[in-house]
């Protein structure tokens, strides 16, 4: 009796033959994986998704064949002579089954079969690609005994699946989608002014941005944390938005007859309805529209595939992004083959939905960095909020040549603090640090905005729960990233009075019926870019101080008017205060008026700024006299929720994030009291609160008080910080005081033990070079800070050759120089110089296209050069990106009558009266000092 009779006989060609199809495809399968193994990238497309889907349902089809064909074998053969035969015969059989068993491990059936473990899965998947090799090699010697093999069918097999693989490797390798290509230009007409692009240039349907609910299936955590964030609520689902962006639409209609310049903002908040054609309707329905409600989706945000420029205003690319197969199937059985694809082979998901690009700060940037074009404005180019360039610039990121503080090291980017991990069981969790624990990535970006997930609760786009935990995610995010100091205390209550500092442990007695002037020092600890940034005119960010004797309030700033919620507007403000063209303040987000501002009390990262409060203490106190401030933050002011709302008479009661306080005591002189006076211990270094001090009157005095800064700065250097003669040189260069002052605080500086940092004593030096005319010493200065190397930022991650600053600074020096090699026989080398100035120059555009300093050198390199054509592009550009110093004169002047509060603020050096007549929240029978009464 023969061992495959007739009926195994068709059933061994079925198993022939689907092992031959699946020889040929895990062929093609293994060598896309191994050529992306060895270069480094996934190759995996849509293609390689259906020839996986055909593997799955090839093994699928062969599991019963090979173990029927397998029993009634062996059932027929065990009792056979060639005893060497049956026992390879039970070994190929025992390894057929193995390799069945594990490509049903790695398959992961949900709800049937999940293995997540990822041991368990990689000695599954190597034993899957071994087997087939040790099951063959077993048929040779199984067959051996047997009937003789047909060489000649195995070969060509061999030949076919080696071909059609490596065919297939040599098309893929080509990478058709071309991750960071440019988009088409011809796009640019249907989305201008905002600077988006699509790759084809055409639509994007809006049923393929929109559809978050595919996204949650794997990714529940993730879009539990996005539900309540700015960035979902970004659209016309956020009432403040929507209130501004209907003005602009408004206003766009009225003057050009369509609301295109109105687009500037949809490329950032409007992303669904803007780039499917709807936003560019006059008739848009930005209410019931379903697409009114998107925000910035998952598959927006994710499908981005290319950032254009570092110029902002959505300067990327967006391609339809390709899907596994039956993704938007309605049918359950290929809807749930889809969710099985994707997470048996995540790779070619994550390198659609997951780029290089969005671990960068451009990526965040090219929304979170805005100008305001002419088309907008019917003015010029104007700057808006800019997240990135004050990070890139600052010690954070490790780039920023100025800095009066550097970390450990530097922050690679903005998700390293708006992207903390946080526990999940998604699928795309994993364990990231020692606690063991799978955690993803928090998507609320936890920062500031408690208005906009607290307002879309009220109107019941999420839930209660929802936005009291975004609130709370907020207010913790934001602890320890202000600090206030109640530094000292001056006499006569002017900044030039005698002064008590630093205050506490020990503090001085006040003397009833006298002046004083405190001085509280507000600082940047945790932040990467300005304070505040975003929407800084209506973002309401300011200092609430209470002066009280004993238990009564004496003396009050930042308070708020019970009836509507505002806040005084004698308080200190660290906002920006903008004007239209008529000296108005633009208060409801009109970003097409915005001319020029009024001030700026916005502080950079790792700076500080000092706030001068003025009180009398009462000629009759006899109790403790108590100084409590504190820094609040609520992110729309109540002027513009009335806005909002369309209610005069609406009450601001949006949350209030408390950022930084500080409190502390005076004994009053001859008062009796029960107990002696006790402050709580101040945890700040002592020479860092006099170092804050000075940065702070150096920053914002307009050159009032750099004599006290100075002094600030020379107690730095008593207290052994090499920080105090370095920033000495600072206040010097400020002054002019080049010829002995400053080179003297460098050495001491660079001498000093531990030394200043090697780049700040080089820029420092540089700039004093070139300001005595020694151009060589200045260039070499330069060079030395691109070069870097510098033994202090090892493994620190710090890179100034990217601050635009240096390099514009370098290429200037280096044009200057030039000029001085004159005659016949000094051209070649003044050109050379001239050449080399460029390069420099285009490296610094190239960090930033907008730098007016840049453009302006260019001009006149070019110009010396002869070539007039790129003289005129550079000075062109400069005329477009420079500030117009002079526009905002008559703007400023009426806003300055118009706005006596802000008039006040605008000042280089304001003091702020604590027992002003009409503060809000002061008692009405407190004492108010004659002068102010």
């Amino acid at each position: 009796m023969p061992a495959v009779g007739p009926r195994l006989s068709k059933l061994l060609a079925v198993v022939f033959g689907l092992f031959a199809l699946l020889s040929v495809n895990a062929v093609y399968l293994v060598a896309i994986r191994a050529v992306g193994w060895w270069r480094g990238e996934s190759y995996e497309n849509l293609f390689y998704l259906y020839m996986f889907l055909a593997h799955l349902v090839l093994g699928a089809i062969i599991v019963i064949p090979v173990i029927v064909f397998g029993f009634a074998h062996m059932k027929k053969a065990r009792t056979r002579r060639n005893k060497r035969a049956v026992r390879v015969g039970y070994g190929l059989f025992g390894a057929a089954i193995l390799l069945l068993i594990t490509g049903i491990v790695l398959t992961r059936i949900e709800g049937v079969l999940v293995v997540k473990d990822p041991a368990v899965r990689s000695v599954s998947y190597w034993a899957h690609v071994i087997l087939p090799l040790a099951c063959a090699w077993l048929f040779v010697l199984h067959r051996l005994a047997g009937k003789k093999i047909n060489w000649k069918v195995g070969m060509r097999w061999t030949a076919v699946a080696g071909a059609f693989a490596g065919l297939m490797v040599i098309l893929q390798v080509q990478d058709p989608r071309k991750w960071n290509e440019v988009g088409n230009e011809a796009g640019v007409q249907y989305f201008f002014p905002s600077l988006a692009r699509t790759v084809s240039g055409d639509f994007i349907p809006e049923h393929i941005l929109q559809n978050d609910g595919y996204c949650r299936k794997c990714h529940e955590d993730v879009h539990e944390s996005w539900i309540a964030s700015a960035h979902h609520l970004s659209s016309f689902n956020n009432e403040p938005y929507l209130a501004a962006v209907k003005g602009t639409r408004d206003f766009s209609m009225a003057r050009d007859g369509n609301v295109n310049a109105s687009r500037f903002c949809a490329g950032c908040h409007d992303l669904v309805p803007f780039f499917s054609g709807k936003f560019s309707d006059p008739d848009y329905d930005m209410r019931n529209d379903p697409t009114a409600i998107a925000g910035i989706t998952c598959t927006a945000c994710h499908a981005i595939s290319a950032i254009n420029s570092p110029r902002g205003n959505a300067d990327y690319t967006i391609d339809t992004p390709i899907h596994y197969p039956f993704a938007f199937s309605d049918n359950g059985m290929l809807s749930w083959i889809n969710e099985q694809l994707v997470k048996a082979k995540p790779d070619f998901h994550k390198k659609t939905f997951l780029k290089p690009i969005h671990k960068t700060t451009e990526f965040c940037g090219t929304c979170h960095k805005v100008h305001l074009p002419e088309e907008l404005n019917g003015y010029k180019w104007l700057r808006g909020q800019n997240h990135q360039d004050p990070f890139l610039l600052s010690g954070v990121s490790g780039h920023g040549i100025s800095s009066f503080y550097y970390p450990p090291k530097a922050e690679e980017n903005c998700n390293g603090c708006h992207m903390p991990t946080m526990p999940s069981e998604d699928f795309s969790a994993r364990v990231r640090d020692d606690s063991g624990i799978t955690k993803t990535l928090d998507h609320l970006f936890p920062s500031a905005n408690t208005a906009v997930p607290t307002i879309a609760a009220e109107a019941g786009l999420i839930t209660t729960a929802q936005a009291e935990s975004a609130v709370e995610a907020h207010r913790a995010f934001n602890e320890g990233v202000m600090r206030l100091d109640i530094f000292g205390i001056r006499e006569g209550g002017s900044v030039s009075g005698p002064l008590t500092a630093p205050l506490r442990p020990e503090v001085p007695a006040l003397e009833p019926g006298k002046t004083y002037l405190a001085e509280v020092v507000v600082r940047t600890v945790k932040m990467g870019h300005m304070f505040t940034q975003g929407t800084s005119d209506s973002n309401e960010v300011w200092v609430s101080a209470i002066a009280r004797e004993g238990e009564e309030i004496v003396g009050r700033s930042g308070g708020m008017r019970d009836v509507d919620g505002s806040v005084d507007p004698y308080s200190h403000f660290i906002n920006s205060f903008v004007l239209d063209r008529n000296g108005f303040h633009i208060n409801e987000r009109n970003a097409e008026d915005i001319f020029t501002p009024l001030y700026n009390h916005q502080i950079p990262p790792g700076a500080a700024d000092v706030v001068h409060y003025r009180f009398t203490v009462p000629p009759d106190a006899s109790e403790s006299f108590t100084l409590d401030v504190a820094l609040r933050y609520r992110k729309f002011n109540a002027h513009y929720m009335q806005f909002v709302t369309g209610d005069k008479d609406h009450r601001n009661d949006l949350p209030i994030l408390e950022l930084a306080q500080d409190s502390i005591t005076f004994p009053i002189a001859g008062a009796r009291t029960s107990s002696p006076v006790a402050n709580a211990e101040v945890t700040i270094p002592l020479w860092q609160r006099w170092n804050d001090y000075g940065i702070a009157l150096l920053r914002k005095s307009g050159g009032r008080q750099l004599r006290q800064a100075e002094e600030a700065f020379q107690r730095v250097e008593e207290l052994g910080r090499p920080d105090g003669p370095l920033n000495l040189a600072r206040v010097y260069l400020a002054e002019g005081r080049i010829g002995k002052e400053a080179p003297d605080a460098l050495r001491r500086a660079r001498d000093f033990d531990p030394p200043a940092n090697e780049w700040s004593v080089l820029w420092f030096t540089g700039n004093l070079n070139k300001q005595n005319g020694n151009l060589d010493e200045a260039i070499a200065n330069y060079r030395q800070i691109v070069d870097g190397g510098f033994a202090q930022a090892v493994g620190r991650g710090f890179d100034f050759s990217k601050d635009w600053r240096v390099l514009t600074e370098l290429g200037e020096t280096i044009y200057q120089r030039a000029r001085q090699e004159r005659g016949e026989k000094n051209a070649a080398a003044r050109e050379a110089m001239l050449r080399e100035s460029i390069e420099w120059l285009e490296k610094a555009l190239e960090l930033d296209p907008e730098y007016a300093a840049a453009h302006y050198n260019l001009q006149l390199v070019y110009e010396e050069l002869g070539d007039d054509e790129n003289s005129r592009i550079h000075a062109a550009a400069h005329e477009k990106y420079r500030v117009d110093d002079n526009a905002g004169d008559v703007a400023i002047a009426e806003a300055r009558r118009r706005y006596p509060a802000a008039n006040l603020a605008a000042e280089a050096v304001v003091i702020y009266e604590l027992q002003r007549d009409g503060a809000y929240e002061l008692p009405r029978d407190a004492y108010i000092p004659e002068s102010d009464q």
